[in-house]
This record gives structure tokens, C-alpha cells and sequence, in this order.
């Protein structure tokens, strides 16, 4: 039995009497505590009662059981944040400089906005709750407190930390950072074991493991075979055709990490029972309300012939309160958010030159950026590249260059890389620009354009926002794998697509922002029909997102 000392808990009764008090707290949430973890928080030198809060609050929602090591990093980070706050308690100005929470507002659809062209679209609106939002990690918690009133805070993208030159280390120590991120979301729900220890004496034993998968084939009989591979060793994983699980087998991709439980054969083989993906937690809760609204574009594709520039006229007017909004929600509005495509780019596909308005990269960065110059102030604007932008075509793409930022005269602009973790109102957002959407698209039964919001979703059950390698979307091998989702985020914002796709996904809001370019031949020929000039708008305190339309 495991020995708590004297010293720590106060020893004799009132120490075990505080041990069923710990044990009883964890357990009515529905957790348990490994005995190191426990010994951890008894023996913890600050606030206990503050560690408990933090553990409870930070843990993931999917933990059956809370292990030492996660104690013993939130312990750290309690008494760092102690430490914090006792050093600029004596700041006055830092209470006055947090803006207050918006009460949120909700409008019925009597208020509908119909003024100079614009309609506000409540449909799948009040569907959405708050989300569960992970506190920022302590190594940007001082960061977080000496920029306390920033209204937007880049998080995590690829910009100035590119390090990789594609040589075979690379691509080793890429795919080891994937498995290894994902390996210890996916160890929370499944005891599991290495491959290489799936020898003789498993033969007819019910074991577990979690491969990266390298191969998806179907057999002359009809059976799913899976390669899998971990760090230790190889496995071929079979399902056969009348097991239960084989439908949902279908839905394997190359170069994603399952878990899979299933009965050895003691000679490389595995038949699988069940399938695990590391998916979201399945349940959420707010730790913070955010403030404000946030407007999600993507894609106006300035410098195309088909940019829809009266549409976008009427936008940048109502936005600015140049006409009539009967909604109040124009101003309103703090943030927006733009996920690529800015310009429609040079050289981008063949011919089309025969479709640009304007045929210098340049130029068409400063028209973009005199649509954006034109907005009002008082809006914080984030603004990240595509695959039409002027940025190295190998995802994760870094920021715009300096070149084109030097034109763009926005008091409160952030630019960002694809993708970018982004904070925005005191909610966090995952800004990617969904070029893996063709590549889902493709793959996966009953994923199409026309709802990108469910491709969508599949990168959320998979915790990575491009599990397939080396199919339409080039992705260099860096250091580390930026596409793993390792938290949850409260927004998952995409585009490329020109279609506009929201929906709710156990707690994340999931909103594809459309487009501001009209149908192009290309399209007509492929039946591709665009959403245009549609904005997705979110109110942040309680993350129900309308449409607005402006076409």
C-alpha cells in the first residue's frame, strides 16, 4: 500500500481522512488517481485546494484515470502562476485593462436584416454552445500576463522556425513527433502494448496497440488488411469481412494512428475486434467566456476576374456602418479572421492567366490590401496565406512576406501561418486553409464538397488536419508534425473549398468561411457551384454563428 508521510498530510486519521476527502472529490467528477498522482497533490508545497481546481479544470475530459505525470506538470505550473501573480499583484492597471465580458445577444428571426441587399441567415445558429477551451501552457502564461489586454495572440504557427531540408531524418523524426503526439492522446483510453512484444506467447491472447497505419488493402476474399507500424516493429492487422467493425474499417486512412484491440496469432498477425481513433473528448465544458464577435472569411481571391468587388462593397459598408443595420451587430464586431487565399495568385493552374483582372502578384497584393485598409478601426484582423498566396506551396506555409505586408495599414493586424493556433476575444482558434479537404474528399465514403464541414470533423476525429502523406497536399517534413490537433480548440476555421459548412462537433465550432469569388469556368466544367459572399459571424460569449449574406 502506498505510504503518504506524516509530515505532508498531517499525519495519523486527519491524513487518511484527507486522502478519502482527495479520492471522493476526483471520483464524484468522475476521475481516478494513480497512487503517485495522489502522493503528488498531498505532498504538494502550495495551495492544494488551487492544485485540485487546476487539475480538475485542465485535465482532458476523455481521462479514465489522472497519472503522475500530469499532476506533476500542473503542479509546476500552479506554483509558477503563484509565483506570477504575487509578482505583479501590486500592478493597478492590470484589472482596468481587461475589457469586460459582452452579454451575449441572440436575434430572432423578425430582426432579420434586409437593408441595401444584406440578410442575416439564422439557420443551425443556436445549435452551438460554449466549447471547452485548455488553458494556455505556463511557457506562454508570462507572456499571456504582460500582453493582458491584446485583443489577439498568435499561439503556434511555422513562421521564422522552419528547420527542415527534406533528407531522410526528416521524414524519420516527423513521423516519430505523429505518432509519438497522438500515441499519448490515444494511451488515455487504451492500455496498450509495444508490437515488437506480440510474440509466441500472445498466441491466442486479447492484446492492444497503437500503429501508425502504412498500408489499407482488401483481400480476394473480401477481408481488410492493415499494416501497422510503431517504433518497435511491424504487424498485419486483419478484419475480417463478417466481423462488425467492418464497415467502419472503410473509413482507414494511410498514415493516420489508430488504436486497435484485437486477438494475437503469436505470429505477426492481429484480429482486430475494435477500432480506436483518438477523436475529441466526449465531453466539454467552458473554463472562460470570450467577448465579442468574430467575422470568418477566406478566399476573396482579389486580383481574379470573378472577385466579387460590389458584394464586397456592401460588406466593408455595413461593416463600417454605412448603411442601415437594424441587427446592431455590425458594430459589434471586434475580430475577423481571413484563412487564406488572399489574392488568386500567378501560375496557379494552367491558364489561368485568361481569368486574372490583374496580372502582377504585387498589384494584386496592393488591391487586397486596399479592400482591407478600408475597414473601419477598432476591428483586429488576422490574415493567414493559401495555396493562391505568395508563400512556399509545402504545407505549413509561413506568414505573408514583408514584401506584401509592407502595403496593408491596419492599426491592429496580425499575420499568421497555415496553420495557426490563434487566440481571439479569450477563445482559441485553429486556423487552417483546408487544402487536405480534397484529399478527405477522395478518400472517405460520403464526404463531398458540397459539406466541407463533415471533412472537417473527420480531421477532429483524427486529432490532425492532414492524416494522409503525400497525396494533393505537400507537407514538409519538419521537426515537428504542426498539424496534430493535441487540444481541443474552440473554433476550427477552414476554407479552400468556396463553400460555406458550419456545425458543432462535440463542444468545437466547425465553420468553412466560403468565398468572395463568383463561379469560374473551371468550375462550371468540374460542377463546382461556390457559396459566395456569405460570412460565417460568432458571437464569442456564446459561440452561436450566423451567415450573412451579401450577394
Amino acid at each position: 500500500m502506498m505510504q503518504v508521510s506524516r509530515s505532508r498530510t498531517g499525519g495519523g486519521q486527519n491524513g487518511r481522512s484527507d486522502l478519502r476527502d482527495i479520492l471522493m472529490r476526483f471520483a464524484e467528477q468522475g476521475y481516478q488517481l494513480e497512487p503517485e498522482a495522489l502522493q503528488l497533490i498531498c505532498s504538494h508545497p502550495g495551495s492544494r485546494e488551487d492544485l485540485i481546481r487546476q487539475i480538475l479544470s485542465g485535465i482532458d475530459r476523455s481521462v479514465a484515470v489522472i497519472r503522475a505525470c500530469q499532476v506533476s506538470d500542473l503542479a509546476k505550473s500552479t506554483v509558477a502562476r503563484s509565483a506570477i501573480v504575487k509578482s505583479v499583484v501590486q500592478m493597478p492597471t492590470i484589472a482596468k485593462s481587461i475589457p469586460a465580458s459582452m452579454p451575449s445577444s441572440s436575434l430572432s428571426p423578425a430582426r432579420r436584416n434586409q437593408a441595401e441587399g444584406i440578410s442575416l441567415d439564422l439557420e443551425a445558429s443556436d445549435a452551438f454552445s460554449r466549447p471547452y477551451v485548455e488553458p494556455s501552457p505556463l511557457s506562454s502564461l508570462s507572456s499571456s500576463l504582460s500582453h493582458v489586454a491584446a485583443a489577439t495572440e498568435l499561439k503556434c504557427d511555422i513562421t521564422g522556425r522552419s528547420t527542415c531540408v527534406g533528407d531522410y531524418d526528416d521524414f524519420v523524426r516527423y513521423f516519430r513527433d505523429r505518432y509519438s503526439k497522438i500515441r499519448e492522446i490515444l494511451s488515455r483510453r487504451l492500455n496498450t502494448r509495444p508490437i515488437e512484444s506480440l510474440g509466441k506467447s500472445t498466441a491466442g491472447r486479447e492484446v492492444s496497440l497503437i500503429g501508425m497505419v502504412m498500408d489499407v488493402r482488401t483481400t480476394a476474399k473480401g477481408n481488410r488488411v492493415i499494416e501497422l507500424e510503431d517504433p518497435t516493429g511491424m504487424i498485419i492487422a486483419v478484419i475480417q469481412k463478417d466481423n462488425e467493425i467492418y464497415d467502419q474499417s472503410i473509413n482507414i486512412l494511410t498514415d493516420e494512428v489508430i488504436g486497435v484491440t484485437g486477438t494475437s496469432d503469436g505470429n505477426g498477425r492481429l484480429f482486430v475486434k475494435s477500432l480506436l481513433w483518438p477523436d475529441m473528448p466526449n465531453q466539454t465544458q467552458p473554463l472562460e467566456k470570450g467577448r465579442g464577435y468574430a467575422l470568418l472569411l477566406s478566399d476573396l481571391h482579389v486580383g481574379s476576374k470573378y472577385f466579387m468587388a460590389d458584394a464586397w462593397e456592401k460588406f466593408v459598408q455595413w461593416l463600417n456602418g454605412e448603411v442601415d443595420d437594424p441587427s446592431g451587430l455590425a458594430s459589434q464586431v471586434e475580430y475577423m479572421v481571413i484563412a487564406g487565399d488572399l489574392v488568386d495568385g500567378i501560375g496557379i493552374y494552367p491558364g489561368q492567366e485568361g481569368d486574372l483582372a490583374i496580372k502582377d502578384i504585387y498589384a494584386q497584393y496592393e488591391a487586397a490590401a486596399e479592400q482591407i485598409n478600408s475597414i473601419r478601426k477598432g476591428i483586429s484582423i488576422i490574415i493567414a496565406p493559401g495555396n493562391h498566396d505568395i508563400v512556399r506551396q509545402a504545407e505549413p506555409q509561413p506568414s505573408l512576406p514583408e514584401s506584401v505586408q509592407k502595403y496593408f495599414h491596419v492599426a491592429d493586424l496580425l499575420f499568421v501561418g497555415n496553420p495557426a493556433w490563434v487566440t481571439i476575444g479569450g477563445v482559441s482558434v485553429l486556423v487552417y486553409h483546408g487544402r487536405s479537404i480534397d484529399d478527405l474528399v477522395l478518400r472517405l465514403p460520403g464526404i463531398s464538397y458540397a459539406a466541407p464541414e463533415n471533412a472537417m470533423i473527420e480531421m477532429l476525429k483524427r486529432r490532425h488536419l492532414s492524416p494522409i502523406y503525400g497525396s494533393r497536399v505537400s507537407i514538409a517534413p519538419e521537426r515537428e508534425d504542426h498539424y496534430v490537433i493535441s487540444r481541443p480548440p474552440a473554433i476550427l476555421h477552414c476554407g479552400h473549398v468556396h463553400t460555406v459548412g458550419i456545425a458543432r462537433y462535440k463542444g468545437v465550432a466547425v465553420i468553412n468561411s466560403g468565398t468572395w469569388q463568383s463561379q469560374t469556368d473551371f468550375q462550371k466544367k468540374m460542377n463546382i457551384q461556390p457559396v459566395a459572399a456569405v460570412v460565417p459571424i460568432v458571437d464569442l460569449a456564446t459561440m452561436k454563428v450566423r451567415k450573412l449574406i451579401f450577394a
